[in-house]
């Protein structure tokens, strides 16, 4: 979810919020979006198959969300028309279409991948509207502060008690601002003024994604166990079971090698990590930083995914509850999965 409403109450006081805002028009600045799970109902509104769509809220009171307010799925039919009416008469239409569009393109509204997805857009977003929520920001203290121990006395072994203090420096590395606090940190990554924000950005995002995947493993193996024990309720012809059983292995076979993929990624980091703390290579680590975009998107892409899965599937499939579900339930949702997964090379080849 992407809560402008409440990123604007915290900016209340901040020019550069306003400045460089997600929309043009002021009436979507506090507007909230999230990526939502569509019902049967929902999904005739659209003209091709879709699963999931990113929906536009536009509260009827910004400090209570629990009023309601009016929505629109970003490209169901007619959905040009429905935005039109909710944005007012605010110029640049077109360019606040092509915002909501650039949204709906990814797997997740986690802060970190649609900074770099909006900005490689071309769009100027405040940086403001990227923040790590509050209570993720809790749950990842002590990770990080766990993660970055070694470069924390690095950094710091000539200042006299800062090495002992790494939850204030770690709750200075998560804030969404500059602090003077990480200037050791700076020179020891080697990171002139103008690529510092960026070389922590780029590092704050690795050390978010290793945390949210670090809170799904669990979940994750738990997929990978149920789905090969959970029943239909039911009757089911033969045909049915086969395809089904198709199903599961297919989408066994991506979710395997999505994990290898993302595991890859977050193997690269860990090496250019261990050589600044271990080898004090600063410099292998500051060129990672600054030279992988690719890498981070396709990390981001790889976590939104993989989080998909793992939550739903629990959703689905409460702890306590029977490991069980009609038919059409369990298709709908392994179809799901296994389209948000994408085709394999081969498929498309066979087709």
């Amino acid at each position: 979810m992407l809560n402008l409403a409440a990123l604007s109450a915290r900016n209340a006081n901040n020019p550069d919020h306003e400045k460089a805002p997600f929309f043009v028009a002021s009436s979507l600045n506090g507007a909230v979006i999230v990526r939502h799970r569509l019902r049967d109902q929902e999904r005739e509104a659209f003209d091709r198959i879709r699963y999931t769509a990113t929906k536009l809220i536009i509260p009827f009171e910004r400090s209570d969300l629990g009023l309601g307010g009016r929505s629109v799925f970003v490209s169901e039919t007619g959905w040009l028309d429905a935005f039109e009416e909710l944005r007012g008469e605010a110029p640049d239409f077109g360019r606040d279409v092509a915002v909501l569009e650039a949204i709906d393109e990814l797997p997740s509204l986690d802060p970190f991948l649609l900074r770099e997805h909006m900005k490689r857009r071309g769009f100027d977003i405040s940086p403001s509207h990227f923040e790590i929520s509050a209570p993720d920001l809790a749950r990842m203290q002590r990770f990080v502060g766990a993660e970055i121990a070694k470069l924390i006395e690095l950094a710091y072994r000539d200042s006299e008690g800062q090495e002992g203090n790494i939850a204030r420096l770690v709750e200075a590395l998560l804030s969404a601002k500059t602090d003077d606090r990480l200037e050791p940190l700076r020179l020891t990554l080697r990171l002139e003024k103008e690529n510092y924000k960026e070389g922590i950005f780029a590092w704050k995002g690795f050390l978010y994604y290793k945390w949210v995947l670090n809170t799904l493993w669990g979940n994750l193996r738990d997929v990978f166990s149920e789905l090969g024990r959970v029943r239909v309720i039911g009757p089911i012809d033969s045909e049915t079971a086969h395809e089904l059983e198709a199903l599961k292995n297919r989408l066994r076979q991506k979710m395997e090698r999505q994990v290898k993929s993302v595991m890859s990624h977050l193997g690269v980091y860990d090496e250019v990590f261990s050589q600044l703390t271990v080898d004090g290579n600063a410099l292998a680590f500051r060129d990672f930083l600054l030279k992988s975009p690719e890498m981070f998107l396709s990390l981001g892409d790889g976590c939104g995914l993989v989080s998909h899965i793992a939550t739903y599937w629990r959703y689905q499939f409460p702890r306590g509850k029977p490991l069980a579900a009609n038919v059409i339930q369990l298709v709908d949702t392994l179809q799901d999965f296994e389209l948000s997964l994408g085709t394999d090379m081969h498929e498309s080849q066979a087709a």
